[in-house]
């Protein structure tokens, strides 16, 4: 496929399910990360692990599910999605208190020059 100048891979029907439960394993891996970071505890050896663990078991319960004609990849889903809407969370919240702190000090700053 070609779209805006890109040439962008095509992902075959059969493969297609265990690429987007993969990709979206590895962005609670990464929003997980990020939260980590903003709350001071991040670790390389647990994020990588966690990074491809992730991936791949929801890609095996994607598979097992194929073969027991069961979507199990919906829990998986729905897990990943619930913890990646958690960990925005916490990112939103660390940034929007260190935007209020910073404009308390800049306000605080101003009244005293005046």
């Amino acid at each position: 496929m070609h779209y805006f100048g890109i040439n962008a891979p095509t992902i075959s029907y059969t493969y297609s399910g265990y690429l987007a439960i993969a990709i979206v394993a590895a962005l609670d891996s990464v929003f997980g990360g990020i939260s980590s970071v903003v709350k001071g505890n991040f670790d390389f050896k647990i994020f990588i692990s966690g990074f491809f663990g992730n991936a791949v078991l929801s890609m095996l319960l994607t598979f097992l599910g194929q073969k027991l004609n069961v979507d199990i990849y919906l829990a998986a889903i729905i897990v990943f999605v619930g913890r990646m809407f958690i960990n925005l969370a916490i990112i939103r919240r660390y940034f929007i208190e260190k935007w209020t702190k910073k404009n308390t000090k800049e306000g605080e700053a101003n009244a005293e020059r005046e």
